[in-house]
C-alpha cells in the first residue's frame, strides 16, 4: 500500500500543483471561501466523495468509507488566506488585490484535496472511515475550528461514527522540502491579544508639570514593568513570551496626548500560566499607572488554546513519517510560538498536529509564513498528499 499511495501521489502532482496555483490565484479571507469551497466541492463530486456543505458557514466535511472495519481519523486542511499584498511576481501571483495565501493554506487544501482522492481510490483495503475538514477562518480569531465543532464535525455524521483520532498539517519555509516534522505534547502557543489604554492628561509639551499625568511617560514605565511579569512570576520551565509591539500616542511633537494606548501579544503553554498571567498584566499595568497618576484600561482577548500533541498520536506520525520517507527526512521539531486553532480539536480527541517541510534555499524559498513572499516548493505537495493519505491508512491499520 505504500507504493501503491506514493505512486498516485506522484501521479496526481500535476493536478495539485494546479489546484493549489488556482488557489493561490484567487485567495478568500476568513469565512469568504465560497469560491475555494466550490473549487473543493467539485473535486470531491467528480471523486465520488460524498461531502457535506455549510458547517461553520462555509466549512465542508468530506466522507471517505473503507472496505474494512476500523476507527474513524480526521484529516484536517484550513482554506482562508491573509490580508497582506503579495509581492510574488510569478505567473499565478494573487488577483485579488491586498490578499494573498501567505501562510500555504492554499498549500494545505490541495494536498488535502489529493489525499482523498487517493484514499478513495484505495478505500477497499481501508480500515474504518476518514473524514475531511476543509475548515474555514484559522488565521481570524475566534477561528472556524471551534464552530465546525460545536456543528458536530466531530460526532457521528451521515450515518457513520464519530471521530476516534485527528491530525493536521502545516508548512514550514523553514524546513527543507519533503521533511516531515513531529514534535509530542505541548506544540504550538496559546496567543492572547493585549490592549493597554494609559488615561493621562494631556496638555502643551513644555507645561508637563502642570499635567496629572504625562500618558507617555506612564505607558514607557509599563512597558518596562510589564516585563517582570515573565521574568520575575513564571517558573524558569515553563516557556511564554509577552511583547508590546504597537504604541499609538500623540499627533503632533509638542502636545501631550490624553490617552495611550498600547497592543501586544501574549504566548503560553499552559493554561494554568496563561490565567495567572492574564491577572498580572492587568495589575501590573494599573497599578503602575496609578503610581503615576493615571489609570490603565487592560483588555485582554482570549484566542486559541495551547496545541498539545497526544503522545501516542504522535509516535504514531513519526512511525509513519520514517517507515514513508525514511529517518533521515524526519525531524523532531522544538516548540513553535505561533498559535493554531488546530488546538480545539485536539482538546476533543487525541490526535496530531505535524509540519511539512517547503523550503529551498537554492531555488530562494526561505520567505517566513505571513510575509508578502512567501511560497512553496511545489515538489513538497507530492509529499504532503501522499504522507497524509499514509498516515491515515497506517492509522487504521496500527489501532
Amino acid at each position: 500500500m505504500q507504493d501503491r499511495i506514493a505512486h498516485l501521489a506522484a501521479r496526481y502532482l500535476d493536478d495539485t500543483v494546479r489546484v493549489r496555483r488556482d488557489l493561490h490565484r484567487h485567495p478568500e479571507l476568513a469565512f469568504e471561501e465560497v469560491r475555494t469551497g466550490r473549487l473543493v466541492t467539485d473535486r470531491l463530486s467528480d471523486w465520488g466523495i460524498e461531502f457535506r456543505t455549510g458547517v461553520a458557514r462555509t466549512g465542508i466535511v468530506g466522507f471517505i468509507d473503507g472496505g474494512l472495519p476500523g476507527p474513524t481519523r480526521m484529516l484536517r486542511a484550513d482554506m482562508d488566506a491573509l490580508p497582506i499584498v503579495e509581492e510574488n511576481d510569478f505567473e499565478f501571483r494573487s488577483t485579488v488585490a491586498g490578499k494573498m495565501h501567505a501562510c500555504g493554506h492554499d498549500a494545505h487544501t490541495s494536498t488535502l484535496l489529493t489525499a482523498g482522492r487517493i484514499l478513495n481510490e484505495c478505500r477497499a483495503e481501508l480500515k474504518g472511515n476518514v473524514r475531511l475538514i476543509f475548515q474555514p477562518s484559522e488565521e481570524r480569531v475566534p477561528g472556524g475550528a471551534k464552530p465546525m465543532i460545536e456543528e458536530g464535525c466531530l460526532n457521528a455524521l451521515e450515518g457513520r461514527p464519530a471521530v476516534d483520532q485527528v491530525f493536521g498539517q502545516h508548512v514550514r519555509p523553514d524546513l527543507p522540502c519533503g521533511a516531515i516534522g513531529v514534535r509530542s505534547g505541548a506544540f504550538m502557543a496559546a496567543s492572547d491579544e493585549i490592549t493597554i489604554r494609559i488615561h493621562g492628561q494631556g496638555g502643551h509639551a513644555a507645561e508637563p508639570h502642570l499635567l496629572r499625568a504625562d500618558p507617555v511617560l506612564v505607558a514607557s514605565h509599563v512597558i518596562v514593568a510589564l516585563q517582570s511579569v515573565i521574568s520575575r512570576n513564571r517558573q524558569p520551565d515553563v516557556p511564554s513570551v509577552l511583547s508590546v509591539c504597537k504604541v499609538v500616542a500623540g499627533d503632533a511633537p509638542n502636545v501631550i496626548p490624553d490617552t495611550v494606548t498600547l497592543q501586544g501579544t501574549f504566548r503560553s503553554m499552559d493554561e494554568a500560566w496563561r490565567d495567572q498571567g492574564h491577572s498580572l498584566i492587568e495589575r501590573v499595568a494599573t497599578h503602575t499607572a496609578e503610581a503615576f497618576g493615571a489609570t490603565a484600561e487592560v483588555e485582554i482577548l482570549r484566542g486559541y488554546p495551547p496545541l498539545v500533541n497526544d503522545p501516542e498520536a504522535t509516535a504514531l506520525v513519526r512511525e509513519a513519517a520514517v517507515t514513508y520517507l525514511g529517518e533521515q527526512r524526519v525531524v523532531d521539531l522544538d516548540r513553535w510560538y505561533v498559535a493554531e486553532d488546530f488546538a480545539y480539536y485536539l482538546v476533543e480527541r487525541p490526535g496530531c498536529f505535524y509540519t511539512i517541510g517547503v523550503g529551498n534555499p537554492e531555488l530562494g524559498i526561505t520567505h517566513g509564513l505571513h510575509t508578502p513572499r512567501m511560497t512553496v516548493d511545489e515538489r513538497s505537495l507530492e509529499t504532503g498528499s501522499g504522507f497524509m493519505a499514509f498516515l491515515a491508512w497506517h492509522a487504521g491499520n496500527t489501532n
